[in-house]
């Protein structure tokens, strides 16, 4: 991979959970094993479940926070559009999107920002990797743990610096919720499955009296086939995903011309 910045590989950094998040920082720490030459850019405030949404009916505002660390405030799209657009000297050698406080598996990927962010920075040529922390369900909100990631982040991202990425790909990482001196190795493996179907729609009352709606992820069914991304999880293993942004079934293609030919 060329470098620029004389050199010296130009790191991007981005999230959705906001300029704030742990996981940010912890990545960070994971560049900074990588690179001197780090740029930071990330959404204000929390966007999970944002997906590769993009701010068109209200107008982004960025802040400067330190040399070289900024936020906006809209989407993780936002935030990398920004970066490439607005802040950069000169276009990033690699996109770095997280560590997500949460796993992005299977289908997760679909509604993902911190994937999206990732496929952002695919669409403008660039090497792109998402990264995020899968937790165990009693470990919810701050007491979420990054160890495998700290301990095993620069090792997973050095054999893919130079690695050959297709056009308009990216690789999604997973760590398994495990101290990092419990995880068994790394798992190059496909994109899972989720049964969304099985998934909850919490109802409330508010305090005026009012119902509202939460949707809730536990209680979805996995169902994971052999090498996916969500058994090398569960076997407690580093899930390495290569990811591309054609969404087109191919297989399809024949069957569906037929169906409009004169």
């Amino acid at each position: 991979m060329e470098r620029g910045n004389g050199g010296l590989m130009r790191i991007l950094l981005t999230n959705d959970d906001g300029i704030g998040a742990p996981g940010l920082y912890v990545l960070e720490k994971i560049a900074g094993a990588l690179s001197d030459d780090i740029w930071i850019c990330a959404p204000s405030e929390e966007q999970s479940g944002a997906g590769h949404s993009l701010t068109l009916t209200r107008p982004v505002r960025l802040r400067e926070h330190a040399p070289r660390r900024y936020s906006v405030t809209g989407t993780p799209t936002d935030a990398v559009t920004m970066a490439l657009k607005k802040l950069m000297p000169a276009p990033p050698d690699l996109i770095l999107s997280g560590v997500n406080r949460g796993a992005n598996l299977g289908d997760d990927v679909t509604y993902s920002g911190t994937v999206s962010a990732a496929f952002e920075g695919a669409l403008a040529g660039i090497r792109s990797i998402a990264l995020s922390q899968v937790y165990a369900r009693e470990g919810l909100g701050h007491g979420v743990s990054f160890d495998a990631a700290e301990e095993w982040g620069a090792r997973v991202l050095r054999p893919l610096l130079d690695a050959p990425f297709a056009p308009r790909s990216l690789v999604n990482v997973n760590f398994p919720p495990l101290p990092g001196a419990e995880v068994k190795g790394i798992r190059v493996v496909r994109q899972g499955f989720h049964d969304y179907a099985r998934g909850s729609v919490i109802e409330g009352i508010d305090p005026r009296g009012f119902p509202y709606y939460w949707f809730g992820l536990h209680g979805i069914e996995h169902t994971p086939g052999h090498a996916t991304d969500l058994e090398a999880i569960a076997d407690g293993f580093i899930a390495v995903t290569p990811l591309q942004l054609d969404f087109t079934h191919d297989a399809s293609l024949a069957s569906l011309s037929q169906r409009y030919a004169p």
